[in-house]
This record gives structure tokens, sequence and C-alpha cells, in this order.
């Protein structure tokens, strides 16, 4: 969260989840706690760059909390804070629109991706 001000709640809530995977990380760890691991394989499609660039920014956003348990193999687990469970909680209303919308969206996708470019 590069900005301290903002000009309405919408732009407060983008600026923790902005991004591709962070929504998916916090739906993941909505549930349970997970392992690094397990929540690369539950996103799917996600490089270990990129996990592990979000899931520090979510952690500097106090959204999350890593344990380290300091084993070898090294162990490490992922859990949502307090105020992270706020956010997958409102994120949840978001996940039901999507689901009661899905095959528009997927018939929207669709479309757009095959219509032929504009010149």
């Amino acid at each position: 969260m590069a900005n301290n001000t903002f000009n309405c709640g919408l732009e407060a809530a983008l600026a923790v989840v902005g991004g591709k995977w962070k929504p998916l990380v916090l739906y993941n760890l909505a549930t349970s706690v997970h392992r690094y691991g397990e929540l690369r394989r539950a996103i799917g499609g996600v490089t270990d760059k990129v996990l592990i660039q979000q899931l520090k920014e979510l952690e500097r956003d106090e959204i999350i909390t890593r344990i380290d348990f300091q084993e070898i193999p090294p162990k490490v687990e992922y859990s949502l804070t307090p105020f992270g469970q706020s956010l997958a909680t409102a994120l949840g209303t978001l996940c039901v629109w999507g689901t009661e919308h899905m095959q528009t969206i997927e018939r929207i996708s669709e479309r757009r991706t095959s219509a032929l470019p504009l010149d």
C-alpha cells in the first residue's frame, strides 16, 4: 500500500487486495491455515516468485501471519489475521456474485477473446 490517503473505501480495499493472486490467497486461507506448498497447489498457475511476493505484501499489510517453525525441512504456515478475516468475509460476497454470474462472465470472455481485432 504505497498510498497513505484514499478517496473512498473501495480504493482503500483495492490497495490491499490489488493483483491477480491476493484474492485467491485470501480465499484459500479463509477456511484454514496452509503451508506454502498447499497454497501453491490450491491456487495453481502462479510462479513461486510472484506468490512469495504476494504473501510478503499481505504479511506487511497485516492481512496474514507467517509462522516459521525453524525446522528442517522448513515448515512455514500462513493464516489470516482478524483484520484479514474481515477482508475475506467481504470477498465472500464477491465470490457469491461471481458464482451466480459465472456462465455470463464466461460467455462474455469467450466472445471478447474470439472477436476480430479492431483496425
